[in-house]
């Protein structure tokens, strides 16, 4: 039994799926469950990964090639890997800020991740890279109705929407989605979760990022927000080297580690 003091869900499943950044996803599920104990906890890859951590459960599982090859994996075959009647997500640039913010009321919707800004018609909840979602939701995915396209969030939270929410499914509102999981909005000093490389610095501290990052052996999601994440380690002590050095991995000159 966990701790007293520590928020307890016994239905959900905390998992990621990936065949690369392996060890920064352990850290991110590591920093989830040091906030929150769980049914189950699994990590997903094709990697040979000892966690470390008996709180981790380490599935085999075919390499993800690319982001549409993930998308798949979580649209069609994640639900063999859940018990639960929720799933809460993660990569490895997200996870659980604190547990003090966790609502009851966010296990009543079958799907809640942070909110898009970009659309205003409604259908805007939401980012998939810290979400949770219903058995239910995860088993209507893999209908031969559910257009399964990538990514996978989109397909969920706009393309199917309609078709989800004939079948029953809830979709949080907004309001309380913002307060589930900060992205390109919310706040992550409110929000029970984080999900984006670009809330890292802010969320964790530049040290604790910074340790984070050397880890990468993909940076891909790095160069979309290049410059506000260079700014950002360039603050406090060492950050004219760690700009350097993220410049150098920019170009391709610097071996990772």
């Amino acid at each position: 039994m966990p701790p007293r003091d520590k928020l307890y869900l016994p239905e959900v499943t905390l998992c990621a799926a990936t065949s690369v950044n392996v060890a920064a996803t352990v850290s991110a599920l590591r920093a989830s469950l040091d906030q929150v104990a769980v049914a189950d906890c699994v990590l997903l890859t094709d990697a040979d990964v000892d966690p470390g951590d008996s709180r981790i459960r380490v599935a085999r599982i075919a390499p993800l090639r690319s982001s549409a090859a993930y998308s798949d994996f979580i649209l069609t075959k994640l639900l063999d890997h859940v018990s639960t009647s929720h799933c809460l997500v993660t990569q490895w640039d997200g996870h659980v800020l604190d547990a003090r913010r966790w609502q009851p009321a966010f296990l009543d919707f079958d799907y809640i991740g942070a909110s898009w800004p970009q659309f205003a018609d409604g259908h805007d909840v939401g980012n998939g890279g810290f979400s949770l979602r219903s058995r239910r939701l995860m088993e209507a995915c893999r209908n031969w109705n559910f257009q399964a396209i990538h990514p996978e969030d989109i397909a969920i939270g706009r393309v199917n929407r309609p078709w989800l929410e004939d079948q029953g499914m809830r979709f949080a509102p907004r309001a309380l989605a913002d307060l589930f999981s900060a992205e390109r909005t919310g706040d992550s000093n409110s929000t029970f979760g984080y999900h984006g490389v670009f809330n890292m610095p802010r969320a964790l501290g530049v040290p604790a990022f910074w340790e984070i990052y050397r880890t990468l052996d993909d940076r891909s999601t790095i160069k979309t927000d290049f410059w506000p994440i260079l700014r950002a380690v360039g603050t406090g002590k060492g950050g004219v080297g760690r700009m350097l050095r993220m410049m150098r991995d920019c170009m391709g000159a610097a071996p990772h580690g």
